[in-house]
């Protein structure tokens, strides 16, 4: 088979972060070529609710990529309009006592002073925020900078403005590279491809391409279901409600099932009911258990969800790295080799920040953000201490 052009970067991954990755470089003036085994959005991307939050994030270095995601967002809602299905909706966490509501106070005030807008809602006002939340409640906090995305639509929308080439149903079987170690390329299924950087936006598959570039990087998939309801009449569900104890599950390292119920509505009226969180592989059988759990949360929330009928659930794998935060940018274990992947359930909101961060880098500019707490050889540094 004939080599293809050449280009000045190759993106593994057609998920959200892959396409921001694409739009953004693009728009730096780079060549991109995107590559994915599957079609669009056929990995994390397609399972995803299409969260755009600061609210679960503690002050460090995720909520900073989270903050400066958000502003680009809304950048981009402004710029191609109904096309992603930008929903600025903001988020409602929910105490059901009051040592948990002391806690999501403690965080809300450090978010507060690290650039979140928050609101405390006393139990008495939750009523006026959401009306059908369940009685009882001991109060909770409003987060408006939190939105939601139509994932799918919002991937195809950023990959076709980024003009890039895109091969679906191409595998990459591994990374070209020159005598001296630097990448010069990728090889695929259907030849070779070109380039003095590739781009690891593989998702949970990311440590699968570090592998053929000859690294390390302990990207697990966690696996998590989302049941999807019936439609319903708009602003049944007015944010995204969520009780506070969803924060702690997203940072815990136990491979055992953990939820917490997340409730949601949609522009096109079903109600998308989460969170759960396991370590089981690839596998994608359905869990009776993990079901049972998301459905019995959600109507601890919201009683009326009692009456309406879940037309199915499906599942998605979360890429999740040991310390919770992403690897984003250059690995200086193969000169051109640059990562985003490892965002695990955060993947659509902080798609953004990534893209850009990682365009800068290519562009030979200065990233907004420091990226030293997402090195992708913080893992092999670890290992030789």
């Amino acid at each position: 088979m004939a080599k293809r052009p050449s280009c000045d970067v190759v993106v593994v991954g057609a998920g959200m972060v892959g396409a921001a990755c694409a739009l953004y470089a693009a728009r730096a003036g780079l060549d991109v070529v995107v590559v994915d085994r599957g079609p669009v959005v056929g990995g994390t991307t397609g399972a995803g609710e299409g969260n755009l939050l600061v609210s679960d994030k503690e002050p460090g270095p995720e909520l900073r990529l989270a903050l400066h995601s958000c502003r680009l967002w809304a950048e981009l809602a402004e710029e191609f309009g109904t096309a992603v299905e930008y929903e600025a909706k903001g988020g409602v966490v929910v105490a059901s006592g009051p040592a948990e509501l002391a806690a999501l106070d403690r965080l809300a005030a450090a978010q507060q002073a690290a650039g979140v807008r928050t609101t405390r809602v006393d139990a008495d006002e939750l009523s006026e925020v959401e009306p059908e939340l369940a009685p009882g409640l001991a109060g909770g906090v409003l987060y408006p900078q939190d939105a939601q995305v139509m994932p799918a639509l919002a991937t195809a929308r950023l990959l076709r403005a980024s003009g890039a080439r895109l091969l679906t149903g191409t595998t990459v079987t591994g990374v070209l590279r020159t005598a001296g170690g630097a990448v010069r390329g990728v090889r695929t299924g259907r030849g070779e491809l070109h380039a003095p950087a590739v781009v690891n936006a593989a998702g949970t598959w990311g440590g699968e391409v570090a592998a053929l570039a000859g690294v390390a990087l302990p990207v697990l998939p966690r696996r998590g279901f989302v049941l999807v309801t019936e439609p319903l009449p708009p602003r049944r569900v007015r944010h995204k409600v969520y009780a506070a104890d969803y924060v702690a599950d997203v940072a815990d390292d136990s491979a055992a099932l953990r939820t917490s119920p997340v409730v949601e509505s949609t522009a096109a009226g079903p109600v998308l009911i989460g969170a759960s969180r396991e370590r089981v592989g690839f596998d994608r059988s359905v869990s009776l258990p993990a079901v049972r759990a998301l459905a019995a949360g959600a109507v601890r929330l919201f009683p009326f969800l009692a009456g309406v009928r879940a037309l199915r659930t499906y599942a998605g794998f979360r890429p999740y790295l040991p310390d919770h935060l992403p690897a984003i940018g250059p690995d200086p274990r193969v000169p051109g080799l640059h990562h985003a992947c490892g965002h695990e359930g955060a993947g659509i909101g902080l798609a953004t920040g990534t893209g850009q961060l990682i365009a800068r880098v290519l562009a030979g500019e200065r990233p907004e953000l420091d990226l030293g707490p997402f090195r992708p050889d913080r893992f092999a540094r670890e290992e030789r201490a």
